[in-house]
């Protein structure tokens, strides 16, 4: 490592926030008894997997509420839920919470108890780091977070959506390190072939398979001096990471068909949108290497969460259009800025930036004078799978992205029919979709589909 390498982006101020911690506990309903203490800014509640305190109500929505801290104390809001939120007789779309309240969601009654236990968070003032851009107080403690991380060679778990920009985190991590002079080497787990993962990750020496012609270093070694970012950490075939597990411990590798091990010196950032701790939980990711990447845990937040970084998001990216095409300067009327704001987004920053660049150069706006241009409304001319009633399918999303959603949505579909069919009958349900009741009952929760009312 040089000598002379030095940090390119610590210069960005933080504040201090100093909140209480809090406790969550069910006092009535299907978890009753589960609790759970927290020293976050923002927790969310819900079924989905990805929630901070998870339910298992199956009137409960997948994201049903969401309790964050602001300058007037903690704030509980119904995040869109299909059966509201309760305190007392009164429906709660906003409300502060106070020590000891008690709030209905679904069937579901939990207290809220505030700790006179306090603990401190940063929040970066500037709404920008690196290549990121974002004056939320969401992504400005992501900027604290990534501050305080980078100028260490800790593991770092980067967790978020597709085309939240987990690599321009990665990216921030490595420029703002003592190891910005060295390689940034980009590996993805899901885009090699499982049987390559190996030889393309630790290396190979010359005839240790079919095909293997020459030596190859490998990822790891070509990080040499400076950071190894591993997308999609959670597709790493399970019998190859306790491997990765030792070369973390003991900073040695062994290429494929190798005899020796040597020395390695790399920083490792990983990234994923799966929920590996529940993945460990259930068997299908190692524990202790879960523990060895997630040191620091930085968690991305959706862009329909924070739909106020829109504007700065979308200015910045007609700019880059502009610089580019050498074109005019495209400007967007309010009302069209207002309907980005409203679109839920589900490709996340990624698939807004394709939006603009799309609809800026289809208008042909480019090759005219500066002036305010209206885009079409997000998602227009899908095509549809399945004739009249089939699913629509975005062929400019993400193909991880529009595959989910695909699959989602035919689950959805498929099994409201068969409840309907059923009359409700889940177990009748299950036999006519050959599959077990207690898989059934977990889909359906995590599809947010209330099988008691289909029926």
């Amino acid at each position: 490592m040089a000598s002379e390498t030095r940090t390119v982006i610590l210069d960005v101020p933080v504040e201090d926030v100093t909140l209480n911690k809090f406790l969550l506990k069910v006092v009535d309903g299907p978890d009753r008894g589960q609790s759970r203490t927290f020293q976050k800014r923002q927790v969310t509640i819900g079924t989905d997997r990805s929630c901070d305190f998870q339910l298992s109500d199956p009137t409960v929505s997948r994201i049903h509420a969401m309790i964050e801290f602001g300058p007037a104390g903690f704030r509980l809001k119904d995040d869109g839920s299909k059966n509201g939120v309760f305190a007392g007789d009164l429906r709660v779309f906003e409300a502060i919470l106070t020590d000891g309240i008690e709030f209905l969601v679904g069937k579901t009654r939990i207290a809220f108890r505030r700790s006179t236990e306090t603990v401190s968070i940063q929040i970066a003032t500037a709404g920008r780091f690196g290549s990121m851009l974002g004056e939320s107080i969401e992504m400005r403690e992501v900027f604290a977070i990534i501050k305080k991380a980078a100028p260490t060679d800790t593991n770092v778990l980067i967790q978020g959506e597709s085309g939240t920009g987990k690599e321009l985190v990665a990216q921030a991590l490595h420029q703002s390190s003592n190891r910005a002079r060295g390689p940034f080497v980009v590996f993805d787990c899901s885009a090699v072939p499982a049987e390559l993962i190996e030889s393309e990750l630790f290396g190979h020496v010359k005839g240790a398979f079919t095909g293997a012609v020459r030596d190859r270093v490998g990822a790891i070694g070509e990080a040499e001096g400076g950071t190894l970012f591993l997308d999609e950490i959670g597709e790493l075939p399970i019998d190859l990471q306790p491997k990765l597990l030792r070369v973390l411990e003991s900073r040695e590798v062994r290429q494929v068909g190798g005899t020796g091990t040597r020395k390695v010196n790399f920083r490792l950032v990983a990234a994923t949108n799966r929920f590996l701790e529940q993945e460990t939980a259930a068997g299908t990711f190692r524990a202790d290497l879960f523990y060895r990447l997630s040191v620091i845990t930085i968690s991305l937040p959706a862009l329909r969460r924070r739909p106020q970084d829109i504007p700065a998001l979308v200015n910045h990216f007609l700019d880059e259009i502009a610089t580019r095409e050498g074109g005019a300067r495209v400007r967007l009327s309010w009302e069209t800025m207002e309907r980005l704001k409203l679109h839920p987004w589900p490709g996340n920053v990624r698939e807004l930036k394709n939006f603009v660049e799309r609809s800026v150069i289809l208008s042909g706006a480019l090759a005219g004078t500066p002036r305010a241009l209206d885009l079409p409304p997000p998602l227009t001319g899908p095509v549809n799978v399945g004739g009249p009633d089939g699913i629509a399918l975005d062929l400019d999303a993400p193909f991880k992205q529009e595959k989910d959603r695909i699959v989602d949505e035919f689950q959805r579909r498929y099994f409201t029919r068969l409840l309907r069919q059923t009359d409700g009958n889940i177990s009748k349900t299950a036999r006519l979709a050959g599959i077990h009741r207690k898989t059934l009952e977990y889909l359906l929760k995590n599809l947010d589909i209330d099988w008691q009312a289909e029926g």
